[in-house]
């Protein structure tokens, strides 16, 4: 039904968005009409969609040309860094220019896996980085056991716009599935960051990061599933899915003791405001 400003209203409340997912993996070849379904009757009503490389990235954009609610992201994983061809920037930029994209990612680095060389990582990431300046687009990062690196890109970059442009930027992207601490957290919120909370917020071993979470401000988060990975508890260990973005938003409001339609509105808000995603539009609409 109509919502304030002509949105979606759920059965549960305010509207969320789901920052960050991979709707176009295998795990939802057939069944995806009936996840997007589903996280709008949990008040899911629109999804920002990943690419992971440039097939992944096409893909996600079919999606999103597909689902009204669906919104893209294009952009090539720190873990295919390795493999990119000459012109990888030159087809991502091709890609951007549907009005369906609203963002370059997920980028970054990931010193965890080291699935590929730390120097190619570190290349792809900040000519990304420079791409999503060029095109005035946010940028998604991933960032795993890598903050110092990830942090030193990301100051640079920040400062030389700041230094094109005679003065700040604004926002310009978002740190997903967050994993620093508060330090971290507080310079990226400086350079016009906003980080993203994900499923390890419900876990029963993860009092750290809920501990950080609480005194994180609301103005500065969103929710994201990145599924079909991360399934938050009850359901840790299942192919993860949008709607369950729910259940983030519910722990995120238990931690700081406020409504969970405070923090719907907030996050969606954060997104909206990053992103440009129009209002009024749901993720099962075609």
């Amino acid at each position: 039904m109509a919502g304030p400003e002509g949105g979606v209203t759920s059965r549960k409340g305010s509207t969320l968005v789901d920052t960050h997912a991979h709707l176009d993996f295998s795990q939802y070849d057939r069944d995806l009409v009936e996840v997007l379904a589903r996280a709008e009757r949990e008040g899911v009503t629109q999804v920002v969609t990943v690419g992971y490389d440039l097939s992944a990235s096409r893909r996600a954009l079919a999606l999103a040309r597909e689902h009204a609610g669906v919104w893209a992201c294009v952009g090539v994983h720190p873990h295919e860094a390795g493999k990119v061809e000459p012109e990888y920037l030159s087809d991502l930029e091709a890609l951007s220019q549907d009005r369906r994209v609203v963002g370059i990612g997920e980028i970054g680095l990931d010193y965890y896996r080291d699935r590929s060389p730390r120097d190619a990582q570190r290349r792809v990431f900040e000519g990304q980085l420079d791409l999503a300046a060029r095109l005035n687009k946010p940028v998604v990062v991933h960032d795993r056991e890598a903050h110092g690196d990830v942090m030193s890109s990301i100051r640079q970059w920040a400062e030389g716009l700041s230094a094109s442009t005679n003065g700040p930027r604004g926002l310009l992207g978002v740190m997903h599935c967050f994993s620093g601490d508060q330090r971290m957290a507080e310079e990226l919120f400086e350079l016009g960051f906003y980080v993203s909370v994900a499923g390890p917020v419900t876990y029963h071993n993860a009092s750290g990061l809920q501990d950080l979470v609480s005194r994180l401000p609301l103005d500065r988060l969103m929710v994201e599933t990145d599924c079909p990975f991360l399934s938050p508890d009850p359901y840790r260990g299942e192919r993860n899915e949008p709607a369950r973005v729910r259940l983030v938003a519910e722990k995120i409001a238990g931690i700081k003791g406020l409504p969970v339609d405070e923090v719907a509105r907030m996050t969606t808000d954060n997104a909206h405001r990053l992103f440009g995603l129009e209002v009024g539009v749901t993720c099962s609409v075609s």
